[in-house]
Order: structure tokens, then C-alpha cells, then sequence
């Protein structure tokens, strides 16, 4: 059991965990076979590569002189923590990254509590040191006063601290570039510092169960992380599900990491991760135990989702025109799937057959899943984004959130007067280069369209981070920047006439020769209050010569809506039509005169 050790790699998002174990695997004695010249090798999925960002934590493993270190890249965006939370049971101990400029931020707080609490072993990685405004004393101070501040024992404050550029796959022990040769120095610290896994190999088998995925050839699959025992391929084990139900299955194959890889093998021991495939319906939470002799594991504990979507079939008059899956049926199979994969989605039936109440960890969280299905060609409307509330002892109470917020200097009137209309409360504030910092406590709800107009407001430059702070009574009503749409008055396809008239209104959203039809929206009007235009209308042939670019020439260039900035827009009488080729907002009582 020396010869392994089980680290998970935490951060913000944007600090570099996925450049980082790019590093480390090209520096390692692992075949990476097809991916060995690519970058950002664990951010495997499309939709990681084009936002870049980690969104499923993954599983890989690299040799070190003889050592099996098995690594864990978790996601860095609060949205989905619930991926952290689940796959952090697998590690002796973490690679704390931190970004050298930017310093400790909101997610660097949750992952670290989650991984004190837990008990693991921490090295503390001060990674892009060769950026120009890099501030290593600063950063290594605040890191320090987060670890005190957390409730670290002094066992764990005693941490190492490697300085690192994982872009340059470069480490050392001291903050000189200069002197740095290869990323050698960190695997050295992971395999003195890091505890191999206890070798409790001759109690009974237990195996949790805390990740699933689906391979074409053996079906479901499971990983785990050996808690006690040894697993043999072919062996007859008893999988407890986390009602308490045991059933006895035979392993087909029992697979383990090697570099990106899983390949088969005879058997493992406890402390190794391990990938079991044969059991039917095997899902997060389930324990794999002895066929003599079945204990179960405690359940991973998740943190409970705070915002809820109703997703329901697409019934605009574009329906089935776009997407392969269209009906009740394909939509709650789908979300059904889902919840094998994500343990902090919660879906529940709706009012009618075909409506789902679907509930997870932010906007994002429910976006990226709805963006998914879209790809899958998955047809679907969604609501705007609401706060899942809770009552205790007959007090109803709502999430909150710490949110902080970083603008140039000039934007901070309006930012502070946005946020006390959102029930924001200022909690601290510092100017620092022309830049503003906030750190406002406020409802979730609050939040709820709150990034788009941010960006809008700064002009694109301000960032926002959030972190729930938990459920507290209720605050009182708010009326968030209300906002008059423009909807369309026709079925029919867009024409530059109409939208040059209806410009004057407000802002638009769709282009000339665009499909749209009755009650659909297709601008914000530059009031509070709906108003219906005419974007299709045609200018009347008559047998005058007229210059036609005069009309496009004025048209003003139309806002391009992602899918979040749609959800975020909405009203509570709109919804979002999802296709694979289109975005839509629509009204949800299409007809003028019944509106």
C-alpha cells in the first residue's frame, strides 16, 4: 500500500487545476496514448473545452518512480459542488490551488472547508507565479489567515507550500521561475506528505460507490474507492443501496486507472480506486460489500439544491420541427438519467403530465444540464429561475448567498444602488488600482438575473463570485429592474422594414429573415410595459425606384441571447423554448387578445 496515493486537485474556477494536471501527467511515466500532445487533457467534454471551465470531476493516474498517484480534478464553480463534495471521500489528502494574483476567493473557502472537514491532508499549491502581477506573500498570507479562519488544526496549518506555473510545467520549493527545471518538486512532495491509504485488505469487502458512467461495451459502470477488503474480477458481491435494499451481483469486470485509461485487472486492494462494472443498476451512494458478509458505508452527505426550473414539452408553434425528442416520455427518461449522474439534482413530477419541477445548485448548474440535453436533440421549455424555500418550526426560510464583487472604481454607485434594491447588504468594501472590491450578504433570489445586468452595466468588466451562506427567514418583497418586452404580432419571418420600425422601441433580439412567431419575444423594450410590434411587416412595392441599403444600413446591430442571459431575462409570465438549433423567449400564453 506505499506504493499509492489518492490526491484531489480543489481551487477557484480559472486557478489552473486542469493545466496543471496536464503537467503533471506529461511529466509522469504514463503512456497518454492519443492525448499525449494536447492540452487540457482532462476537460474531455465539448462543452468543458468551449467555456472553459471543469464541470465533471474525472479520474486519472500517473507513476512516479514506482508510486501510483491517483488524481482527482474537480470542478472550481460553486454550481457545482456537488461534484466536490461526492468525489473528496476518495482522497487521503488535496492540492490546494491558488491562483498567485488573484489570492484565496469564495470556491478556495468551500472546497477547503469541505476537505478540513473531511480530514485531509493538505499541500498548498501557489500556482501562476509567472504572471506579471503575481503578489506570493500576500496570497501565502491570506491563505493562512482562510486556514485559521476555517477552523484548521495546527496538524493542518503546518501545510507544505509549492510555488508552481502549471502552463510552464514548472514547481519548486522556493518563488524563483528562474531556478525552476520541471514539475518534479510537487510529485516529490505528494509522495512524502500525502498518507498512503490504510491497508485494511483482509476485513470484509466495502466499496463506495461514488461516481457512474456508461461504457458502450460493459454498460453501467461504477467507481469507488476501496474503504476495506479485496476485490477479485468474476467474484459474487452484494451491492446496498442507500434505501438499505441488498441484492447479490457477479462483476464482470473489474477495471483500475492507468493514465487516462481504465484497463483491466485480477484484483485490487483497499486504498485503490476502482472501476466495477456487471452490477445493474448501480448508482451514487450505493455500497459494493461481501457476499457473506454485506455492511453498508454512511451515505455521502449533500449539500440540498437552492434553485427549481419547471422544465416542460416544447408546445410553441415551431414544435418537433428542430428536435428528435419532443414528448413527456423522452423528457422524463432523460432527467431520470440525469439524476443517476448528479447527486445535487433533485427532480419531482409538475401540475400537469408534462411538467417536471427540477431543482440544483444555481442557474448555471440547471444551464449547462439544459444545454446538454439541447445537444442531444432534446426539445424543452423552461421557467425562469425560482428559490427553493423551506419552513422550520413555521418560519418560511429562503438561501443566501455572500456574493463578491470586483468593478472599476466608477461603476460603484451603481452597483451598491442595484444591490440594496436586491436586499443586498454591504458587508466590506475596499478600492485598490481603480478597482472596486464588494462583499455583499443577499437572497439568493436576489441574485437571479442579477450577472447579466452586471456585465451590461460595466460595460463587460466587472466579475461577480457567489457562495451559499445558508437558509435564513425570509426577507422582504423586492421588485428587480423591471423590464417591458417586445413580442412579435404575426407568425412570419422577420423583414428589415418591420425591425427598423420596431428599433425605435427598444433593443432587439433577432436579425432580419429570422422565423418568429405570435407572442413570441423578440426585443426588450425600452419601457416597463409589453408592447406588440410589427418585425414582419413588408414595405409596400410600389413604382418608385427606392435605395434598398438604406434600410439595412440603419438597422442596429441586434443583442445575440445565450442561453443563460435568456433564462436570466425572463418574467414570470415568459418561458424559454429550447431546440437544438434555436433559442427562443416566448410569452406563455402566445395570442394577443387573450394576453
Amino acid at each position: 500500500m506505499k506504493e499509492i496515493r489518492n490526491i484531489a486537485i480543489i481551487a477557484h474556477v480559472d486557478h489552473g487545476k486542469t493545466t496543471l494536471v496536464d503537467s503533471l501527467l506529461k511529466q509522469s511515466e504514463t503512456d497518454l496514448g492519443k492525448s499525449a500532445g494536447k492540452d487540457l487533457i482532462m476537460d474531455s467534454n465539448e462543452l468543458e473545452r468551449e467555456r472553459g471551465i471543469t464541470i465533471f470531476s474525472k479520474n486519472a493516474s500517473v507513476m512516479h518512480k514506482g508510486v501510483k498517484i491517483n488524481i482527482i480534478d474537480t470542478p472550481g464553480h460553486a454550481d457545482f459542488g456537488g461534484e466536490v463534495e461526492r468525489v473528496l471521500n476518495m482522497a487521503d489528502g488535496a492540492l490546494l490551488l491558488i491562483d498567485a494574483q488573484e489570492g484565496t476567493m469564495p470556491q478556495t473557502r468551500f472546497v477547503l472547508k469541505k476537505a478540513l472537514l473531511i480530514g485531509l491532508k493538505i499541500i498548498v499549491v501557489i500556482n501562476k507565479i509567472d504572471k506579471p502581477n503575481a503578489r506570493i506573500n500576500y496570497v501565502l498570507e491570506k491563505t493562512i489567515e482562510l486556514f485559521i479562519e476555517l477552523g484548521a488544526t495546527n496538524d493542518q496549518i503546518n501545510f507544505p507550500i509549492v510555488y508552481a506555473s502549471g502552463k510552464l510545467g514548472k514547481a519548486g520549493l522556493e518563488p524563483k521561475l528562474e531556478t525552476m527545471k520541471s514539475i518534479e518538486p510537487l510529485f516529490e512532495t505528494i509522495v512524502e506528505f500525502i498518507p498512503a491509504p490504510g491497508s485494511d485488505a483482509a476485513s470484509p469487502l466495502q466499496i463506495m460507490i461514488v461516481s457512474v458512467s456508461y461504457d458502450n461495451y460493459k454498460g453501467k459502470v461504477g467507481v469507488g474507492r476501496i474503504a476495506k477488503g479485496t476485490i477479485k474480477n468474476n467474484e459474487r458481491v452484494s451491492r446496498i443501496t442507500r434505501d438499505g435494499k441488498i441484492t447479490e451481483h457477479k462483476i464482470t469486470s473489474l477495471l483500475a486507472f492507468t493514465g487516462l485509461l481504465k484497463s483491466e485487472v485480477p484484483e485490487l486492494s483497499a486504498g485503490d480506486i476502482a472501476v466495477i462494472a456487471g452490477i445493474e443498476g448501480i448508482n451514487i451512494g450505493d455500497t459494493i460489500a461481501s457476499a457473506e458478509n454485506p455492511v453498508t458505508l454512511p451515505p455521502v452527505l449533500i449539500e440540498k439544491p437552492t434553485v427549481k426550473m419547471i422544465f416542460s414539452t416544447n408546445n410553441s408553434p415551431f414544435a418537433g420541427t428542430e428536435g428528435k425528442y419532443c414528448t413527456s416520455r423522452n423528457l422524463k427518461e432523460r432527467l431520470e438519467k440525469e439524476l443517476d449522474n448528479d447527486v445535487a439534482l433533485e427532480v419531482v413530477p409538475g401540475k400537469s403530465a408534462d411538467e417536471f419541477v427540477v431543482s440544483g445548485r444555481g442557474e448555471l448548474h440547471l444551464g449547462i444540464l439544459i444545454e446538454k440535453m439541447r445537444r442531444e436533440s432534446y426539445e424543452l421549455q423552461a421557467s425562469r429561475p425560482e428559490v427553493v424555500l423551506k419552513e422550520e418550526n413555521g418560519k418560511i426560510l429562503e438561501p443566501a448567498e455572500d456574493v463578491w464583487i470586483d468593478v472599476p472604481e466608477k461603476y460603484s454607485g451603481a452597483i451598491i444602488q442595484k444591490m440594496s434594491i436586491r436586499k443586498g447588504e454591504l458587508k466590506n468594501m475596499s478600492v485598490e488600482n481603480n478597482m472596486a472590491s464588494f462583499h455583499f450578504f443577499i437572497p439568493t433570489r436576489g441574485l437571479i438575473g442579477f450577472r447579466n445586468e452586471l456585465l451590461l452595466e460595466t460595460k463587460g468588466t466587472g466579475v461577480i463570485n457567489s457562495l451559499f451562506a445558508g437558509y435564513f427567514p425570509k426577507f422582504g418583497d423586492f421588485q428587480t429592474c423591471p423590464h417591458g418586452s417586445l413580442i412579435a404580432h404575426e407568425t412570419g419571418t422577420t423583414t428589415a422594414y418591420g425591425l427598423l420600425n420596431a428599433q425605435e422601441r427598444g433593443v432587439m433580439f433577432v436579425p432580419p429573415g429570422v422565423e418568429v412567431y405570435e407572442g413570441q419575444v423578440v426585443g426588450e423594450n425600452a419601457k416597463e410595459k409589453d408592447l406588440v410590434v410589427h418585425v414582419c411587416r413588408e414595405k409596400q412595392l410600389t413604382n418608385f425606384r427606392a435605395k434598398t441599403d438604406a434600410v439595412t444600413d440603419d438597422l442596429i446591430p441586434f443583442r445575440e441571447m445565450t442561453l443563460e442571459q435568456c433564462l436570466e431575462y425572463i418574467g414570470e409570465d415568459e418561458l424559454v423554448e429550447v431546440t437544438p438549433k434555436s433559442i427562443r423567449m416566448r410569452k406563455r400564453i402566445l395570442k394577443n387578445n387573450l394576453r
